[in-house]
């Protein structure tokens, strides 16, 4: 620890640590345009100048460490005097005519910086020539008129997303922002994350769906998570007048730290489909409104005759989208209520069945996150990151520029193969014959395959390797590959694609869908959307139930529709992926007639005279779990 004053306030402070942290910690606000807490300081706008005693120039307080007994002055004349002539170029630079920008009124980072320098005009008359604006990418538009150049973006999708799409052409007044090699942006590699959105400090990157929809003081903040996948990413959701206006990633998200992909920023901006806003009853082949009591009471009189018949009676499926609290339910209605042999979720819950299996008999085996940004070596198998958990393959991206190997196992074409340094390609279902052999190879060095010997070698030399499985890993080839990660040491991180599939799995909901004379199938489909296999599956059921927000394919074809909450509007706790219990909290009020799934399920259970009411917290740790839980 080293002593510093900074403004007259002396604090104690980690070696190290950059004068503006230090003023951070002090209380002390020092403007910033180029700066990230969450980048490697870059020192480019010089906005953040400060005069240190004994130092002859201003110095950029972003990247200065501290020293033991330095003084510190950041509002001294020649400071402010500095910082407004910095500001005065920038302005002059291009044309950031204030009131035609989307984030001009307290959104925008310079204009801010400008305001509280009292500055209303700049001296220098500027000389702006017209740069185009590239409105090419499906969710961003760029507009160089009002970029600074500060380089957060380029930065942001190489450090935090591994993607280095952008870059900075040319020097000095020519210097641009290009894509890749100067193709538009919509034609670029980008993944569409919109982390340059985020945290660009001007209108120059701006989400095309949210633009000109409210400023930050005229919207409603509510932070809560993503339920596209199992990751349980920390969002922000922006909303106003009850809609949605924008969802960003949370800086101070343990899971995530503010980075998000394309299906938790964008996509649930994109809803198109029709809500579902009251019960629907069929009667004469056609659906018409119904109260809920009318509703309940007709999937009811189908429903009641069959509790207790076990085979004979009502299959019950489950999104894995809703909430732990619905879940448990769930389960407790149809499982423990009706003695259903058939209680599962939709989708991939399969894999997640496997992984819970394997500890079973294991004992936990997967770890946190946290274990790749320490990793030299990552292994993935059976698993796309690129297309699933993409936050993952951000994380994995990223530590590659840091002379991490990767080696990619998978039998069907996987988007991290260009990346990796070694890609060894099986037939689907060799995937534990695959793995021994990179086991025997890292015993012996003997293997008839090169790429084989190739990744043991990579494996062999790393001090911690961490293994990331997918769904694609039977319960051998999973077996195999907990072995594989002991014998080296390392670690393993589960992909289990859905948002409460952890949950689902733990709540013995993991079987294969099948019908086989069933009188009834009920379906708690949520916002999720069904598959068309799916769908083909149920229709011919004779009594079908559907309990879900959006009109689909499958809500068509349902005897009852029980209106129910999207992701927007539901409270309750998800499971991720390392075994961390979340909350989402809603952040948008339900229309018309609709309710939670957990009400819904209940409503259903008092109907049918059984009980819904279940300690899903002793449920879902009643058997081990691949991974550590933490509930707390």
């Amino acid at each position: 620890m080293v002593n510093v004053t900074i403004d007259g306030k002396s604090i104690q402070i980690a070696e190290g640590t950059t004068v503006l942290r230090a003023a951070e910690q002090a209380g002390v606000n020092i403007p910033v345009l180029c700066d990230h807490p969450h980048l490697v300081p870059f020192g480019g706008c010089r906005l953040c100048v400060v005069d240190v005693e004994g130092m002859r120039t201003l110095q950029p307080a972003c990247s200065l460490p501290v020293s033991n007994n330095m003084v510190v002055h950041t509002n001294t004349e020649k400071v402010l005097a500095a910082r407004k002539f910095v500001l005065t170029l920038i302005f002059s630079d291009r044309n950031h005519f204030c009131p035609y920008c989307q984030v001009s009124g307290g959104d925008c980072e310079l204009q801010n910086a400008a305001l509280d320098l009292g500055m209303t005009h700049w001296e220098y008359q500027p000389n702006w020539k017209p740069y185009p604006v590239d409105a090419s990418h499906p969710y961003l538009v760029l507009d160089h008129n009002r970029c600074i150049l500060c380089r957060r973006c380029v930065r942001a999708c190489s450090e935090l997303v591994g993607n280095s799409t952008l870059g900075v052409e040319e020097r000095g007044a020519s210097s641009m922002l290009v894509c890749d090699v100067g193709v538009p942006f919509g034609e670029s590699s980008c993944i569409s994350c919109g982390t340059c959105s985020q945290v660009c400090p001007t209108g120059a990157i701006i989400d095309r769906r949210s633009a000109y929809q409210g400023l930050d003081k005229k919207v409603t903040r509510t932070a809560s998570i993503c339920v596209g996948c199992s990751v349980g990413c920390g969002i922000e959701v922006l909303t106003r007048d009850n809609r949605l206006v924008r969802i960003l990633g949370r800086w101070d998200a343990p899971v995530n730290e503010g980075i998000v992909c394309k299906q938790g920023r964008f996509l649930p901006l994109d809803e198109e489909r029709a809500r579902i806003a009251t019960p629907l009853v069929k009667k004469d082949g056609k659906q018409v409104a119904a109260s809920w009591d009318e509703a309940l009471q007709v999937a009811a009189a189908g429903l009641t005759p069959l509790v207790g018949k076990n085979g004979s009676g009502v299959a019950a499926v489950t999104s894995d989208r809703l909430t732990v609290e619905s879940l448990a339910a769930f389960k407790k209605l149809f499982k423990d209520g009706f003695h259903s042999d058939m209680v599962t979720t939709l989708g991939d819950g399969e894999g997640v069945a496997v992984a819970a299996d394997v500890a079973a008999e294991l004992g936990a085996f997967s770890g946190s996150l946290e274990s790749l940004a320490s990793a030299d070596c990552v292994v993935v198998m059976g698993v796309d990151l690129t297309a699933e958990e993409q936050v993952v393959g951000f994380m994995v991206k990223r530590i590659l520029q840091s002379k991490t190997a990767l080696v990619v196992i998978d039998s069907e074409e996987n988007g991290l193969a260009p990346f990796s340094h070694v890609m060894i390609k099986m037939a689907a279902g060799a995937e534990k014959a695959t793995l021994e052999a990179v086991q025997k190879a890292l015993k012996d060095g003997s293997a008839a395959d090169e790429e084989v010997k190739h990744a043991a070698a990579l494996i062999s030399k790393a001090t911690h390797p961490v293994f990331v499985y997918g769904k694609r890993l039977n319960s051998a080839a999973l077996k195999t590959a907990v072995e594989l990660a002991k014998s080296v040491n390392g670690s393993l991180v589960g992909s289990l694609t859905g948002a409460n599939s952890l949950a689902a799995a733990q709540l013995g909901l993991g079987k294969t869908f099948k019908l086989n004379g069933h009188q009834a199938v009920f379906v708690a489909l949520g916002d999720d959307t069904p598959s068309q296999q799916f769908v083909q599956s149920v229709e011919k059921a004779p009594f079908l139930v559907v309990q879900a927000s959006h009109v689909s394919r499958l809500t068509a074809v349902a005897d009852v529709v029980l209106p129910v909450e999207m992701w927007a509007e539901t409270s309750g706790h998800y499971l991720n992926l390392e075994g961390r219990l979340q909350e989402s909290v809603a952040a948008l009020k339900p229309a018309g007639e609709v309710i939670s799934s957990l009400e819904a399920l209940k409503a259903l259970a008092a109907k049918v005279g059984l009980s819904a009411d279940a300690d899903w917290q002793a449920e879902i740790t009643a058997k081990t779990s691949p991974v550590q839980l933490t509930l707390a």
